[in-house]
């Protein structure tokens, strides 16, 4: 099975798993830019195509990560796979951003049975969420997605770029203090799901905010 994994949460990433590759790997690529992601991603995921030397009919599914994270970055992905998917007719899911990070946490040999991932939500705050881990296993959600303050979420490891932000109120793990959600590890999240008879998402995203752009009331008529 062929995915195209795409996520825009935080950076702009896309990436190519198969149950036939390496580790699961067939391509990808990743920005560092957390404000860039209309520009770079079509023309990424053009590049990332063309390097593994597949097109779009070879896709088997696309897998959108669907936050939580700003509107706008997060609207650019999911509108990229949607209209790709209705383009080559391929089936969509979804999947939370966060595990991404969890999944690649667990592939760490010193991973916590029982850690948060945590990313920048700006305004001071972070998005996060809690995973218990099993030898063997996929990370297990447990609680979150949230949105909230440093100081207000639970004593445990914390992993991500929101844990390197606020180091001085969480327990941040220091080899993982800058990492975003990537395409890579979602897509092989969403691999290892469906290989095991697994639920995703759909392509519904998880703002957890509503948008800084708001539709004006009806003006007063001037008397």
């Amino acid at each position: 099975m062929l995915i195209l994994a795409i996520d825009t949460s935080a950076v702009a990433s896309a990436a190519l798993v198969s149950d036939d590759a390496l580790e699961g790997v067939v391509a990808s690529f990743s920005t560092e830019d957390t404000r860039s992601h209309a520009e770079v991603l079509a023309p990424g995921i053009e590049d990332l195509l063309a390097s593994a030397g597949v097109t779009g009919q070879d896709i088997d599914a696309i897998v959108a990560g669907v936050g939580p994270g700003p509107f706008t970055g997060l609207r650019s992905g999911i509108a990229t796979a949607r209209t790709l998917a209705f383009v080559w007719d391929k089936p969509l899911y979804g999947l939370m951003s966060l595990d991404a990070v969890a999944l690649e946490v667990a592939e760490s040999t010193d991973a916590a049975a029982e850690f948060l991932v945590v990313t920048d939500a700006r305004r001071k705050e972070v998005y996060w969420a809690r995973y218990t881990l099993a030898e063997g296993q996929l990370p297990q959600l447990q609680d979150g997605p949230h949105v909230s303050f440093a100081a207000d979420l639970p004593d445990l490891p914390a992993y991500g770029a929101g844990a390197g932000l606020y180091s001085d109120v969480l327990r941040a793990d220091p080899g993982f203090s800058k990492e975003q959600p990537d395409a890579l590890y979602l897509g092989q999240f969403a691999l290892a799901r469906l290989a095991s008879g697994g639920q995703l998402l759909d392509s519904t995203p998880l703002y957890l905010r509503e948008s800084d752009a708001q539709v004006p009331g009806p003006r007063k008529r001037a008397l």
